[in-house]
């Protein structure tokens, strides 16, 4: 029996958001993120975002190749690149290792290109960080950190958590099940 085989390279998937969107949005798998519309609260992307011309995003933002042309409020840190095209406005702190910014395009805040560090300090989540991003209460994940059940650092008397450890850590619990 033959199989009808289509490429092995599977594409990223695309959502393309041209609404109003309160909350928060999180990808754990690579997506190509398009948004036009307006959107408060916080993105977390894995693949590509793109804020449209039109857009008007008051969020922190992370994700890996981002590229802005509308306007952000929030601080953007990007883990492989990060380009503004005019008429980008963006009113807070950059962190990325490649920035492109076009002519016409405006920041009004502090920019962080150093990769020198070992991890960056962007991959440190607090306690209340990872509880919104596992969907858990603090309580419970106070108690797996204690327990040594989840990767923590308790420093400075509160716990502390890389976000990479935790998503390596999401990958080999979903083994486990």
């Amino acid at each position: 029996m033959a199989k009808n085989k289509k490429s092995d390279n599977i594409e990223p998937k695309i959502l393309d958001v041209d609404a109003s969107m309160q909350g928060t949005i999180a990808f754990h798998d690579p997506v190509n993120l398009r948004i036009n519309g307006s959107f408060e609260g916080r993105l977390d992307t894995k693949g590509s975002l793109s804020v449209g011309e039109n857009a008007t995003v008051k969020a922190d933002i992370t994700g890996d190749h981002i590229i802005v042309a509308g306007r952000v409020m929030g601080n953007i840190i990007a883990s492989q690149s990060l380009s503004l095209v005019a008429p980008a406005k963006v009113q807070g702190d950059i962190k990325t290792p490649l920035l492109t910014i076009a002519e016409g395009a405006i920041i009004n805040g502090i920019i962080d290109m150093d990769n020198s560090q070992s991890t960056n300090q962007s991959d440190v989540l607090t306690l209340k960080e990872v509880a919104q991003y596992l969907e858990i209460e603090t309580a419970v994940l106070e108690e797996w950190a204690q327990r040594r059940k989840i990767p923590a650092i308790f420093e400075e008397n509160k716990w502390k958590f890389r976000k990479s450890e935790i998503d390596k850590w999401i990958q080999t619990e979903k083994i486990k099940v």
